[in-house]
């Protein structure tokens, strides 16, 4: 399979998208209601037997065909296992399929549910036994095409990002690319520690993939990847410390029936944050020229916005000096 040579969403049509439809056997009656997706452009039609589906049509040169197909090659595993996720559909024998507009696109059933409740501890004791099921069949083998978490995808690219970008105010700039530099240096030894065992994730496990119908379900696999196990829970933890401890031990006491955990993996949540916190910025910046972006993202225009970023990373790197988490003595 060929892909577009457009980096953005341009010759996506709705006739395009309609032909992409009618090329795999669908033929929605409905319009097509997009959802909220930045990275990818995510369509929800009803066909012509009244059935609900969605449609996700991935950002070109994002991802290759075998790291798409990878990922919905594990989606599938753990729909086989019974876990809850959105997988897609096969159609033709395929999941990934190839628009004539040179989009790589998939059918997914569309699924409805409840936001999660983030201080729901018994949506949280599920979220901890789904995670348990989703890493046990992680482990059963490696990525060969999808990237590993790493510190030269989530800080040195982006640092690269920011020192050509011209939002970034003149002089805040060189401030900016010193705490970049100082986060590289405190997290890089962290991260790239050999004695970590790495596994398939679900590679973005925060509150918004995760929806409730009286279980838990995991949506988009997208930024699936190999990396620590920590790196699905960290992003599910709030509040106090105090209180991050209890989400800890609730999702550890129901993930446990499934998977052991390396407690020292602890150590990682705050060089994990950080690693999100500037990857964040630097993609919104490498996807500025797509006119959703500016229009999502007007406060990236502000001097203000990056006074109060070059603050937060400066906190950050403070708190990479504090204790990790610890578990309540239990454990």
């Amino acid at each position: 399979m060929e892909m577009s040579a457009s980096f953005n969403f341009q010759g996506l049509t709705p006739d395009n998208i309609w032909d992409a439809l009618v090329k795999i056997g669908f033929y929605p009656e409905s319009g097509l209601t997009e959802l909220n997706s930045y990275e990818n452009r995510v369509f929800q039609f009803i066909d012509e037997h009244r059935q609900r589906y969605v449609v996700k049509f991935y950002r070109p040169q994002r991802w290759s065909y075998e790291q798409i197909k990878e990922e919905h090659e594990f989606v599938l595993a753990l729909k086989e296992a019974e876990v809850s996720v959105a997988a897609p559909l096969m159609i033709n024998s395929e999941t990934v399929h190839l628009s004539d507009g040179g989009f790589y696109f998939a059918i997914f059933p569309s699924i409805g549910g409840r936001a999660y409740e983030t201080d729901n501890l018994f949506q949280l004791e599920e979220v901890g036994r789904t995670l348990g099921c989703i890493h046990q069949i992680g482990r059963k083998k490696s990525y060969e095409y999808r990237p590993t978490v790493s510190t030269a995808e989530y800080l040195i690219a982006p640092k690269l990002e920011f020192e050509s970008s011209a939002l970034i105010p003149n002089n805040l700039k060189p401030q900016f690319i010193e705490v970049i530099d100082k986060l590289i240096h405190d997290v890089r030894p962290k991260i790239e520690d050999s004695a970590w065992q790495i596994l398939r994730l679900h590679g973005d496990c925060h509150p918004g993939n995760i929806l409730w119908r009286d279980e838990v379900v995991m949506v988009d696999f997208d930024d699936s990847r190999m990396g620590p196990a920590v790196q699905d829970f960290w992003m599910l933890l709030n509040g106090s410390r105090q209180e991050q401890v209890i989400q800890l031990d609730t999702i550890l006491e129901s993930y446990y029936e499934y998977q052991d955990f390396d407690l020292r993996e602890l150590s990682l949540i705050e060089p994990l944050r950080a690693m999100r916190m500037v990857h964040y910025l630097a993609w919104v910046l490498k996807r500025w020229n797509d006119p959703a972006f500016p229009r999502a993202f007007v406060w990236f225009q502000e001097q203000d916005f990056w006074f109060k970023q070059l603050a937060l990373f400066k906190g950050q790197v403070e708190q990479l000096n504090e204790p990790p988490l610890q578990l309540s003595p239990m454990y």
